[in-house]
């Protein structure tokens, strides 16, 4: 073969491959703005649906916790969504940081391709079997570990129950939410972790740093982008879970006391719909769950900008 033949036919192919750059770029730009144009519709669409309600409620609709005609407010659900927000990552986050580290830092390969597979599977668990299993196995064993909690840390207000009715609380339903929170946590914090340059944990262990002082200057300073960023991805998920919440929650739309964990009822944005869905008395109640739909919607996203926000500074920090 010739050398002008070859030539040729290095260009052909090189133009073959850049034909295939540019449909595959094609193709992931029309993809990014399909997700964008989704966004934006459910935006609108939900938006629309609030616009009224705010029109006949008034700020009422986020500073009430009333659900009876001809009166409504989602005060006492979006609250319930904080605090269970706040339960599953007191839980979720300790744990996942503590399964990473061992599972980069410690564990030996073998265990640690285990548990990372086993991490994954608990990812794709459907929530509605999670939340078969809360009602089923987890609420009987977190109603004792309640009455243990009260009774020996009754003084602090959290844990205070008036009632001796430890079913159906808080606590059960943030404590289900951590468990779907740590795949997703885990598995961030786990490759943030994982691309710690070794140079620079060499350079600590031959300082004489201990694992502890190794990960408080080296490796949680490095990754501290990526974890914020994990962690606000599992609270996306905790704020918007419905069914596993819904099984093991006692739905009450005024909460009675808010700062008390271990009482039985409670709510969140997303146990409304499903629960009032249903059985909507007609289009109004309809549109003011849409409405309701619409703030959670709103409060995911904000989650997810200061999530960026975040991500973004700490990456313009270490450069």
């Amino acid at each position: 073969m010739s050398s002008t033949e070859t030539e040729f036919r290095d260009l052909q192919s090189a133009a073959t491959s850049h034909r295939g750059d540019r449909v595959f770029n094609r193709i992931i730009t029309a993809a990014a703005f399909t997700a964008l144009i989704v966004l934006a519709g459910i935006t609108i669409f939900l938006g629309f649906q609030a616009v009224p309600v705010l029109q006949t409620q008034g700020i009422d609709f986020l500073t009430t916790s009333i659900w009876d005609p001809p009166n409504y407010g989602i005060w006492g659900m979006l609250y319930g969504s904080l605090l269970l927000s706040i339960i599953a990552l007191v839980i979720a986050v300790p744990t996942s940081l503590l399964l990473s580290v061992f599972m980069v830092f410690l564990a030996p390969n073998s265990v640690a391709k285990v548990l990372t597979n086993l991490v994954d599977l608990m990812a794709a668990i459907p929530s509605v079997i999670l939340g078969l299993w809360a009602f089923y196995v987890l609420s009987p064993v977190s109603e004792q570990w309640q009455a243990l909690l009260n009774q020996y840390l009754g003084w602090i207000p959290i844990f205070q129950n008036s009632s001796g009715n430890f079913s159906g609380t808080p606590f059960t339903a943030g404590f289900i939410l951590a468990i779907m929170m740590i795949p997703i946590v885990t598995s961030v914090t786990r490759e943030v972790l994982g691309r710690t340059p070794p140079e620079l944990i060499n350079a600590a262990e031959a300082l004489g740093c201990s694992m502890w002082t190794m990960l408080r200057y080296v490796a949680l300073p490095y990754g501290r982008g990526g974890l914020v960023g994990g962690v606000m991805l599992g609270l996306g998920r905790a704020l918007g879970e419905t069914i596993a919440v819904f099984f093991v929650l006692k739905i009450v739309f005024d909460p009675v006391n808010y700062y008390n964990i271990i009482e039985s009822g409670g709510g969140s944005v997303a146990t409304l719909i499903v629960s009032k869905f249903g059985e909507a008395s007609g289009p109004y109640e309809t549109q003011l769950l849409l409405a309701a739909g619409f703030f959670l919607f709103m409060g995911t996203l904000l989650v997810n900008v200061v999530a960026n926000l975040i991500v973004n500074r700490t990456g313009r920090l270490k450069s």
